[in-house]
């Protein structure tokens, strides 16, 4: 009995697991684009000409913040043509995703966000962890959402593995150190 079990919940934790990876891989083949808060920001994965194209036809995206810091190429080429195209101001604010962020950086952001013309599209590699990061930001300095909205930013949901040792971990410890400042 104890046998039976232990195996029956051991399959359930790894079709849990399962589960979540699935939902994850579909993320990010399908751009990882999400609505933070309607009519303010969204986020995603490095978006091509035809998403911006229907993100600004969608919800009206007039600014983008890319977050990469890697050297910029075709992709970049691809982003900001699309962006003058469309009439949106493309913002360059590079993180690095293996690196904490500091308060004074992750300050810095949330000025950037909060001047920028609104609805803004914030977008990194993979919409998982710069983005997931700059997400929390916004949620928590500049809109003063709750708490629970903000670290959801930084979750599973949108790619990022919140567990020490896995994945981009200091984005979540940057988010844990700027979110002592905002008073949550």
């Amino acid at each position: 009995m104890l046998l039976r079990l232990i195996k029956i919940s051991s399959l359930s934790i790894l079709g849990a697991v399962a589960a979540m990876g699935i939902y994850m891989g579909i993320n990010q083949i399908s751009g990882n684009f999400h609505e933070v808060i309607p009519g303010e920001l969204y986020r995603s994965a490095q978006p091509g000409a035809a998403v911006i194209d229907a993100a600004v036809q969608r919800y009206g995206i007039r600014t983008i913040i890319n977050l990469r810091n890697e050297k910029r190429g075709s992709w970049y080429a691809e982003e900001a043509s699309a962006a003058e195209k469309n009439g949106v101001t493309l913002i360059n604010h590079p993180l690095s995703s293996a690196d904490m962020v500091s308060v004074g950086e992750s300050e810095d952001l949330a000025e950037v966000m909060r001047r920028a013309q609104k609805p803004i599209l914030i977008h990194c590699e993979h919409g998982a962890n710069r983005t997931g990061l700059a997400s929390a930001i916004y949620v928590g300095a500049v809109a003063r959402g709750s708490e629970l909205l903000a670290e959801l930013q930084l979750s599973p949901l949108y790619g990022h593995i919140p567990i020490p040792g896995i994945g981009r971990y200091a984005m979540t410890q940057s988010w844990d150190r700027f979110e002592e400042t905002i008073g949550f």
